[in-house]
């Protein structure tokens, strides 16, 4: 019989995850029981993915903001003037790790990127510099000079001024803080030699160019708690980077050491099924919204730990090629039947061919963690494990 179900991509329930749990028991049996509920056998090459955050929480894995104030003076000294470069602007990403950093520092000078921060969370639009005649690769601006020019502008989705919300968490803490708004990260140097490059994907850029101007420290936010502080959780390899605000002064730190738990889901699956899954770790996908701009990627990675199999890259043939190309003068089954055997025939690596372009030739644990993170979402939805059918597959399988 014809298969005509592809890709499924299913949500799966399972009790909330507290410190402690044996979180890979708790996965197995939560999908085991929603494929008997639902009469869906487990396959070879099945998909098991649960999200970053649940990992966390059952490793125990936080730290609060004085952990956060500590390390800072431990890494810097004492309580100095630290400049915060590229921040993302955030409530739920930054806000805690701001008020760890104020409160373990007499002084903070914040450099905001514009128009927007690295993820695309917009401070103003690119019309608005237009019509002001600003140019982003050069002008640098205090915050009392921007709001002069360009008044209170705030954030689309969420409704907040960042730059003065910013302002005001450094301040609660007692420390003077002082916002500028540029693209030169080299501009800190002018008011600090003490840096903290806040920055996600691009830090790596952001510290050369501040130490090669003249810095005498500059640490990154995976320096900040890459080791435990006063018994706090840490990781050793993203330190801050990935973290989430668990309550007014904990965060939730990006899961660590998490191997064993992907490699663990797998056998048992293997052991009590007789099928061999891939399993992930993943947190947010990697995709772009196309009203706010925001690209999703607030994580150092989508996914941390994944089976081996899920860093290759597919192999497939762009079927619009075929259609419209090679096969343009078919039609019904006898289109369907030449394009089949293609793929049964098609190369072990297509890479450069022109029956692939226009493919995605990401990695697999990048592809499916956007996948998973669309459907697991991150609301009430209650499914942070997420049990992906078919995804392997092609247009012949089960036919």
């Amino acid at each position: 019989m014809k298969r005509n179900i592809g890709t499924m991509s299913i949500g799966v329930r399972c009790p909330i995850i507290r410190e402690g749990d044996d979180l890979a028991k708790i996965v197995v049996d939560s999908v085991l029981a929603a494929s008997k509920e639902d009469n869906l056998p487990i396959e070879d090459k099945d998909i098991i993915a649960v999200t970053e955050s649940v990992l966390a929480r059952a490793q125990g894995n936080y730290a609060n903001v004085t952990d956060i104030a500590d390390d800072i003076q431990n890494i810097f000294g004492g309580k100095k003037h630290v400049g915060v470069v590229f921040p993302i602007l955030s409530r739920n990403r930054f806000s805690l790790l701001l008020k760890g950093i104020a409160r373990g520092a007499s002084k903070v000078t914040i450099v905001l990127s514009y128009p927007s921060d690295e993820v695309g969370n917009g401070l103003i639009s690119l019309d608005l510099l237009d019509e002001k005649n600003v140019d982003p690769f050069k002008d640098v601006f205090t915050l009392e000079e921007w709001r002069k020019l360009f008044g209170i502008i705030r954030h689309p989705f969420t409704g907040m001024d960042y730059p003065g919300y910013y302002k005001e968490f450094v301040e609660a803490e007692g420390a003077e803080c002082e916002i500028i708004l540029a693209n030169d990260p080299r501009a800190v140097l002018k008011y600090t030699k003490n840096v903290i490059a806040a920055d996600i994907h691009t830090a790596p850029r952001t510290i050369r160019l501040i130490k090669k101007a003249g810095a005498e420290k500059v640490i990154g936010l995976a320096d900040i708690l890459a080791h435990s502080v006063n018994g706090s959780g840490y990781n050793s390899e993203h330190g801050l980077l990935g973290s989430n605000k668990a309550d007014e002064d904990r965060v939730k730190l990006f899961p660590r050491d998490g191997m064993p738990f992907v490699m663990k889901v797998q056998e048992e699956i293997k052991k009590l099924t007789g099928k061999t899954v891939e399993v992930m770790v993943y947190g947010d996908g990697a995709f772009k919204d196309p009203i706010g701009g925001i690209w999703e990627l607030a994580d150092p990675v989508v996914s941390p730990f994944h089976t081996p199999f899920l860093d290759r890259t597919p192999n497939e043939l762009k079927l619009k090629y075929l259609a419209d190309g090679k096969y343009k003068d078919l039609s019904g089954e006898e289109l369907s039947a030449a394009i089949a055997a293609d793929i049964k025939e098609k190369d072990a690596n297509l890479f450069g061919k022109m029956t692939s372009e226009g493919t995605t030739p990401r990695k697999y644990a990048d592809l499916i963690g956007s996948l998973c993170d669309l459907t697991s979402g991150s609301g009430d939805k209650g499914t942070p494990i997420v049990w992906i059918r078919g995804y392997f597959d092609n247009m012949t399988s089960g036919n």
